[in-house]
């Protein structure tokens, strides 16, 4: 009897123990909710409404100025002059102005071959045009490969430059500028840019340059992506359907209405003179291209975006190469913005107008409020009012301003209408990369200044998975897991299920559905996968 007695209390003093320990931190709670946590809630969830506010204002008046454009065809002939450039007796091939066009690459073993191959296949006469690669390969082979391929080229007689140097110092922009001081490239007018996985068509420059020899204050003819991986996996529909967004509606309307925007890094062409006004090439941040398209706008210089042509390129297709390529592309922007807002205040060469745009809209909303309400409002504050009914979101914040700015991102994908959700849990994902980035960017923090370039694989990964398809991935599982997005799929978790059982907000399926995409971006289940060699 006394054994007996004893096995039943253990169990009955650890539930004793943990009665006490729910008690205290209810009572905690309690008294932490009415004096701090409810009025940090309602702070919190008016400032991301606010945000939502500018984010969906951005949008519609985006979308109203798309409808315009394509409604009354203000295409880019419409604007500004294009005449096809005509053969000259007299002159004969110096009619033509003469192009560089620079191929940056590092370690591109599976795709120099493609991207050198378009870029010399260009057509152009032969004596108006230098193809300069600009190879900064740390892999010897990878080395000795490219620069067989320049020399096969050269043999043809394509007027080829291989280019290297003994360092990486400012990465791409270190090596762009590197490149410009070469004595031959003072002989041309046009730089056109391609990244290593770029295939322009034959066309591209007869379809660009009219544009830079018929309009002097043009300084920049950008052209569209064309993703040839879009079909590989879910991963990369999601991203096709946020890019197409933007060449559809965000570069098009920039281009229309402020002869403005981003510059993309590759796939446009640049006056040389206009370049070299605007500073050259900066390797202050991550965004070099974005960097120079401000310098050169705020110099009074217009840009044309080409929607209609296209230049093959690829999408990152691993989760590991798409997360560095996001980090890149959202702290290199909020970094820039930092170190820019008051230059752009301060400069008298372009309108308040463009000013107001170029902060407000094209920094301001789109590269950090964009990223901060993504996140901090939908996978944060939101879940967190369940804990507190007291805070309440009203319907249009909570439910009809996200789904109709979702609406308004659809539109540049509609094959993928259907994939819309998906869509959404993805971006939400992302948007926690997207967040930290931006804040190392504000803040000038560790990785600002982190620079990898994004993995291609072109034809790789069909050929490995023939090779190795009938054995059995092998990864190790610190390459797959990942803290961050776990540790949020498990607060979505916990809150979706308090909302579920006491709860009154009726959000627990979508923070069950967000959990759930959290959950698989955490243990690594997302894009594809590369067997290793």
């Amino acid at each position: 009897m006394e054994q007996l007695s004893s096995t039943t209390i253990i169990p009955d003093a650890f539930q004793s123990a943990r009665n006490d320990l729910t008690g205290q931190i209810s009572l905690v709670w309690e008294q932490a909710k009415a004096p701090l946590i409810v009025p940090t809630l309602r702070l919190l969830v008016f400032v991301c409404l606010a945000m939502s506010v500018m984010l969906f204002i951005e949008k519609v008046y985006m979308g109203v100025v798309i409808t315009f454009v394509k409604l009354f065809r203000r295409r880019p002939e419409k604007r500004y002059k294009w005449e096809p450039i005509r053969d000259d007796v007299e002159l004969g091939n110096s009619a033509y102005p003469m192009v560089l066009v620079q191929i940056p690459m590092y370690n591109e073993r599976e795709v120099y071959q493609l991207s050198i191959g378009a870029a010399c296949g260009l057509s152009w006469p032969s004596d108006r045009i230098i193809v300069q690669v600009l190879d900064d390969s740390t892999d010897q082979t990878i080395k000795s490969l490219v620069e067989l391929e320049c020399q096969r080229w050269a043999s043809k007689g394509i007027n080829i430059k291989y280019e290297i140097r003994d360092n990486r110092n400012g990465y791409k922009a270190g090596a762009l500028k590197e490149g410009m001081k070469h004595s031959y490239v003072k002989q041309c007018d046009y730089v056109a840019i391609f990244d290593a996985d770029f295939q322009p068509e034959p066309d591209y420059l007869w379809r660009t340059v009219p544009f830079l020899l018929h309009n002097p204050e043009v300084a920049l003819v950008q052209a569209r992506w064309k993703f040839v991986n879009s079909d590989e996996c879910l991963m990369t529909r999601m991203q096709e359907m946020s890019l197409d967004y933007h060449f559809t509606v965000e570069q098009e309307v920039g281009s229309a209405a402020y002869a403005f925007f981003g510059f993309n890094g590759t796939a446009g062409v640049w006056r040389l003179s206009a370049l070299n006004e605007a500073g050259g090439w900066k390797d202050r941040t991550t965004v070099e291209d974005m960097d120079l398209a401000v310098r050169a706008s705020l110099r009074g210089w217009k840009f044309v975006y080409l929607s209609d042509l296209k230049v093959k390129s690829e999408l990152p297709s691993t989760f590991k190469a798409y997360r560095y390529q996001q980090h890149r592309w959202s702290c290199g922007p909020a970094n820039l913005f930092k170190k820019m807002a008051m230059e752009i205040i301060r400069t008298k060469k372009v309108t308040p107008l463009k000013k107001f745009h170029v902060l407000y809209s094209f920094f301001f909303v789109r590269k950090i409020v964009a990223h901060l309400v993504t996140f901090v409002f939908y996978c944060i504050v939101l879940p967190a009012t369940v804990l507190a009914p007291e805070v309440v979101v009203p319907k249009w914040g909570a439910v009809y301003i996200p789904s109709i700015i979702t609406l308004l991102n659809a539109v540049g994908t509609p094959r993928s209408f259907h994939l819309l959700i998906f869509w959404i849990l993805f971006e939400n994902v992302m948007s926690l990369h997207r967040t930290k980035a931006t804040f190392i960017g504000l803040l000038e923090a560790g990785r600002v200044n982190e620079w990898i370039v994004t993995d291609k694989l072109g034809d790789a990964l069909k050929t490995k998975a023939s090779v190795k398809a009938f054995k059995k991935p092998r990864f190790k599982i610190g390459e797959r897991i990942h803290v961050l997005e776990l540790s949020v799929g498990a607060y979505l978790f916990f809150i979706g299920c308090y909302d579920l059982s006491v709860g009154k907000n009726g959000y627990f399926i979508f923070l069950f559905l967000q959990a759930f995409a959290f959950f698989v971006a955490g243990v690594g289940y997302v894009g594809t996968f590369v067997p290793s060699a």
